[in-house]
């Protein structure tokens, strides 16, 4: 199997200790210190509950220690790694600018198995610039903040990724549509599907959308292209949605977890929640009695498609 092979493999399947035992051979025929991190990962796991195992957790840490600043410096400057396996990055993060889309593709290239991403919001000057703020345009959806251009977002690749963190990145509803009008596009370039005979839904599982104010066209945008819609893990605080943009979440039919805090969505919201078809499969439901209202904390607790659990939560509200 060829490297590019494996790595392919690694990323689909990060658990496959007899791969990365494989893709280890190779790194140790190139002289990688990542090849001993592999093969002490593989000790590890052979090594009976105190039999040992704090000696061979002091040789990995020692070996990360080691070797950490110049596994960083593989990465472009304004990437970071915020999680490792193997010595290898799996989640980064850069700071959103106009070069961040860019800065991601390389940090592809020379990190094979990242999977999450985080895009930090600019620094901006609290009293410039606030998260409450509900600036709208004319049709009454979200505006973006001044950082954030639509056709740069355009331009971002999340095609690699399983997570997805754009939190407190506020894109604003015309980002929103821009992130999904491109991402359908790059799939059609790929040999996806056409819009009239969309994909299967796309291997984002997880997606934290807080404070990023896509609004009802926003979030109606995103859940009309199959490339979200595998999401499982589903975070909206605050986005000034109401009861048409719990509407637009019926179509991602794999949600377990669901933030939906800060969103007035009223009485109309709860019952379009409460008709969605991933209601029985939630473990998690974020929200507030604020946010849906008396009557609609009433038909949450009275709902027999709910889980238990989350119904008796709303019995005690």
């Amino acid at each position: 199997m060829t490297l590019g092979a494996l790595e392919r493999t690694l990323r689909e399947r990060p658990d496959d200790l007899a791969s990365w035992l494989v893709y280890g051979d190779r790194l140790k025929e190139r002289g990688d210190p990542r090849a001993e991190l592999i093969r002490l990962a593989d000790r590890l796991a052979r090594v009976a509950p105190g039999g040992g195992r704090k000696a061979v957790e002091r040789e990995i840490d020692a070996l990360v220690a080691e070797h950490r600043e110049s596994w960083d410096a593989e990465l472009p400057e304004g990437v970071s790694a915020r999680e490792r396996r193997h010595g290898f990055a799996t989640a980064i993060a850069v700071e959103w600018n106009d070069d961040a889309p860019m800065l991601i593709e390389k940090a592809l290239r020379v990190a094979p198995f990242a999977t999450a991403l985080k895009i930090v919001p600019p620094e901006t000057d609290p009293a410039e610039f606030d998260y409450w703020d509900d600036d709208t345009d004319e049709d009454g959806e979200p505006l973006p903040s001044a950082e954030v251009e639509a056709g740069t977002l355009a331009t971002l690749d999340l095609a690699s990724f399983t997570s997805v963190d754009l939190s407190y990145l506020r894109v604003g509803a015309l980002g929103a549509k821009a992130l999904a009008v491109s991402s359908y596009f790059r799939s059609e370039a790929a040999g996806g599907q056409t819009l009239a005979a969309p994909a299967a839904p796309g291997r984002i599982g997880v997606l934290d959308l807080r404070y990023c104010h896509v609004g009802d066209s926003g979030l109606a945008a995103l859940a009309a292209n199959p490339f979200f819609t595998g999401v499982r893990r589903l975070h909206l605080q605050h986005n000034a949605l109401t009861a048409k943009g719990v509407r637009a979440l019926h179509a991602f039919g794999d949600l377990t977890e669901l933030d939906l805090r800060y969103n007035e969505i009223g009485e109309e919201g709860a019952e379009a929640l409460l008709a969605a078809p991933f209601l029985g499969s939630l473990t998690r439901l974020l929200l507030y009695a604020a946010d849906v209202g008396e009557a609609g904390a009433r038909r949450l607790a009275a709902a027999p498609r709910l889980p238990p659990v989350l119904r008796s939560y709303w019995r005690s509200v």
